[in-house]
């Protein structure tokens, strides 16, 4: 990623901002999640996390971190334009792996987590 010149606000969204933006967007989607229910997640309203998305306004370090946290990728993942990545380079899987651990954190009984559990295992021993 090359380094772009400042803009006369360091406040003002730049480039930067909408692709890790776009990314957050684009990964809210693949998990099937709403603007409200990543938002609720976030401690924030959906209004505000759109605003993130559209690269409207600036995530701070410590949202960025949330944020990364809460959609379970590396910070650094926020960051990848995937329009210059070669698609081939990333496991296929990785996508199925992230929308089963969405379901498993969204999961709040302990009984249902529990038979996940035992499908999981039965499936993994075959």
């Amino acid at each position: 990623m090359q380094h772009e010149p400042r803009q006369s606000s360091s406040r003002a969204p730049t480039r930067v901002d909408q692709l890790v933006g776009g990314k957050i967007r684009a990964l809210r989607i693949a998990q099937n999640r709403t603007l409200a229910e990543l938002g609720t997640e976030l401690g924030i309203s959906h209004q505000q996390l759109q605003k993130y998305e559209t690269g409207t306004n600036r995530l701070s370090a410590g949202m960025l971190s949330t944020v990364a946290e809460a959609l379970r990728v590396p910070i650094a993942d926020l960051f990848e334009d995937d329009s210059d990545a070669d698609s081939g380079s990333k496991d296929p899987s990785m996508k199925v792996r992230t929308e089963c651990h969405d379901w498993i954190d969204r999961t709040k009984s302990t009984e249902k987590l529990e038979t996940m559990a035992r499908v999981l295992k039965a499936l993994s021993s075959g």
